[in-house]
């Protein structure tokens, strides 16, 4: 059987620990094992338990300590990966071999990780041949969305991910439930965008005359590719949490492989069918 698995992705402070935290709460509560590994080195406090945790095989300050590398917070983060990339045979220990997993993987925020370096897709591919298939969660902080020049800088970043790593991803706007009731009113429009509509709601204060054939080329491709659109993400909306996690488990077909039971009334009833068409035919014998 196939081993599912989340990688959860995001710019730094975009929710991705709590996201992990509020999933593994959800799946306990609707009876479902779902496993958390961290993989961001400069993790400090997370509230899940965790399967793995890249910190027990290499930390980023002990990389940022060591005078022979001389790296600071990025750089030394970037090595941690490359050194994870390159000892995956530890991961692979970590998560065992059991069937039907999911693992939800806790990544670093680090954008350039899912853009132009190959850690991560790396990464993806050493998953796939261990039979898991691989769902990409790509979170932006709806706090910070509320622009339209900045919500068009997060489309880039999810769409530059999606190209990178080549595997179905989720687009998921976070920290809902922080928002007011009229910034929830108005983020509405950038969950399935029109970005030529947004251009011309925003003409005054996002387009300047300078720059408009550029910012008219973005929306272009981010138009012409049509793949990008965000799904609400409220930590403290239950089926609003069930709604994100059946579209990822439907990108990923999880679950089709799990044997159909009959519900138990339908089997007692088919139960007591059979013994009535016995009954009858021991009379009419």
């Amino acid at each position: 059987m196939p081993r599912y698995a989340q990688l959860v992705m995001g710019p730094a402070g975009s929710g991705k620990s709590t996201y992990c935290a509020t999933l593994v709460q959800h799946a306990e509560a609707i009876h479902r094992s779902v496993q958390v590994v961290n993989l961001d080195p400069a993790a400090e406090h997370f509230s899940y338990p965790v399967m793995a945790d890249i910190r027990e095989l290499i930390q980023v300050d002990d990389v940022m300590e060591d005078p022979s590398l001389r790296f600071g917070p990025n750089g030394g983060l970037v090595f941690c990966m490359e050194y994870l990339a390159n000892n995956l045979d530890w991961l692979e220990e970590n998560l065992g071999h059991v069937e039907d997993d999911y693992i939800l993987f806790d990544c670093p925020g680090q954008i350039e990780l899912y853009t132009h370096l190959p850690v991560m897709k790396q990464l993806v591919e050493q998953l796939q041949q261990w039979e898991f298939r691989v769902c990409g969660v790509f979170l932006v902080d709806s706090q910070f969305m509320v622009e339209t020049f900045k919500f068009i800088s997060g489309v880039m970043a999810a769409l530059s991910a999606m190209v990178s790593l080549e595997i179905p991803q989720v687009n998921i706007m976070t920290k809902m439930d922080l928002l007011s009731p009229k910034a929830k009113k108005e983020i509405e429009k950038y969950l399935d965008p029109d970005m030529f509509s947004m251009m011309e709601d925003n003409s005054a204060s996002f387009r300047s005359k300078k720059f408009d054939k550029l910012t008219k080329a973005i929306c272009e491709l981010i138009d012409d590719y049509s793949m990008v659109r965000f799904l609400p993400f409220d930590r403290s909306d239950e089926e609003g949490i069930n709604i994100v996690l059946q579209n990822i488990d439907f990108s990923i077909q999880y679950g089709e492989d799990l044997e159909f039971k009959e519900p138990k009334e339908l089997e007692e009833d088919s139960g007591n069918q059979q013994q009535d068409e016995l009954f009858q035919d021991s009379v009419g014998s």
